[in-house]
C-alpha cells in the first residue's frame, strides 16, 4: 500500500472515530432531554460493552491474571477515571450546559494531559507547554464565564460547565497514566480490564442513584441511546482509532481529534438549534493557541 492510500484509509478511520465521539455529546444531550439518568446510562453502557468484549478477551485475561492482580491499584485508578467518573460527569453535565460549550472544553484534553503528566512527573514540560496550558485554561474560563467578569466575581457558574471540567481532568488523568508504562496486555484486553474496574465502582453509584428515584424507563429512547453509546463511541471509535494510529502513527493521528469540537458544534446547531456565541469563539481561539503552543518543541 503506497503512502497516499495509507493516509486516505487512515483518515477515514480517524474521521469516523472523532465523528462518533462527537456524537456522544449529542446523544448525551438527547438523553438529558428524555430524562435518562446519566449514571444509569453510563452503567448500562459499559456493562453491555463488557459483555460484548468478553468472548474476545477472557482467554488472555485468565492467562494474565497474575499480571493484572500485581497492578490492580493502577487498573482501579484507570477504571475510575475513564469509566466511572468521565462518562458519568460528561452525561450529567449535558443536562445543564450546551453541547458547543462541552465539546470546546473537552478539546483541551490534549493540553490537560501535558499538565497532569507534569504534576505526576510522568513527562517533563517545556516553556511552550506551560504557556499552552495557561492559554487553554483561559479559553475554558471564557466559556464557563461566558466572557462576563460579573460571573467570575460572583462565582455564579453554570453547574454543567463545572462538571465538564471534572470530566476533562478525569480523562486527562487516565490518558496520562496510560502513557506512564507499557502494558503486558493487548489493547482490547486492556480496555476490558479498565471497563471491569470502572463498572465495579459504578455499581454502588447506580444503586444510590436508583434509591434517589432516578430509575431507567425501559422505553425506546433509552434503548436507542444505549445502542449508540455502546456501539459507536464505546466500541467502534476505539477500534477505528487503533487502526488509524497503526497506519500513520500517534502524532499524525492526534491532529484529527481537533475535528471533534467542529463536528459536535455543527451537529448541535443543526439538531438543537444552539447558537455559536462570541464567548465560544473567544474560548476556541485561546484553546487553539494553547494546543498549537503546547505541541511546539523547546529549542533549549
Amino acid at each position: 500500500m503506497n503512502q497516499n492510500n495509507k493516509f486516505f484509509i487512515a483518515a477515514i478511520y480517524l474521521v469516523c472515530a472523532t465523528l462518533f465521539w462527537a456524537g456522544n455529546f449529542i446523544v448525551g444531550k438527547t438523553a438529558s432531554i428524555n430524562e435518562i439518568p446519566p449514571i444509569s446510562l453510563n452503567f448500562y453502557r459499559w456493562l453491555v460493552a463488557w459483555l460484548i468484549l468478553l468472548p474476545f478477551t477472557f482467554r488472555e485475561l485468565i492467562k494474565k491474571k497474575n499480571y493484572i492482580l500485581n497492578n490492580i491499584g493502577l487498573f482501579i485508578v484507570l477504571g475510575i477515571t475513564a469509566v466511572t467518573i468521565f462518562n458519568s460527569a460528561l452525561f450529567y453535565s449535558l443536562k445543564f450546559t450546551q453541547v458547543i460549550s462541552g465539546v470546546l472544553m473537552i478539546s483541551t484534553v490534549p493540553v490537560m494531559i501535558i499538565f497532569i503528566s507534569s504534576l505526576l512527573k510522568i513527562e517533563k514540560t517545556n516553556f511552550f507547554q506551560i504557556i499552552g496550558v495557561g492559554l487553554s485554561l483561559t479559553g475554558v474560563l471564557f466559556i464557563i464565564t461566558k466572557a462576563d467578569i460579573g460571573l467570575l466575581k460572583n462565582l455564579d457558574f453554570n453547574r454543567g460547565d463545572l462538571i465538564m471540567i471534572i470530566a476533562m481532568l478525569s480523562w486527562a488523568t487516565y490518558s496520562a497514566l496510560l502513557k506512564k508504562k507499557k502494558y503486558e496486555l493487548s489493547q482490547i484486553s486492556l480496555l476490558q480490564v479498565v471497563i471491569s474496574f470502572g463498572v465495579i465502582f459504578l455499581i454502588p453509584l447506580y444503586f444510590i442513584d436508583m434509591n434517589m428515584g432516578n430509575s431507567i424507563k425501559l422505553e425506546k429512547p433509552f434503548f436507542l441511546t444505549l445502542a449508540y453509546v455502546v456501539l459507536f463511541p464505546g466500541l467502534a471509535s476505539f477500534f477505528f482509532w487503533i487502526k488509524g494510529v497503526a497506519l500513520i502513527g500517534a502524532n499524525r493521528s492526534g491532529v484529527f481529534l481537533h475535528l471533534m469540537p467542529i463536528f459536535g458544534a455543527v451537529m448541535a446547531m443543526i439538531i438543537f438549534d444552539e447558537k455559536f456565541m462570541f464567548y465560544h469563539l473567544l474560548g476556541a481561539v485561546f484553546i487553539l493557541m494553547g494546543i498549537i503552543l503546547s505541541n511546539r518543541k523547546s529549542t533549549s
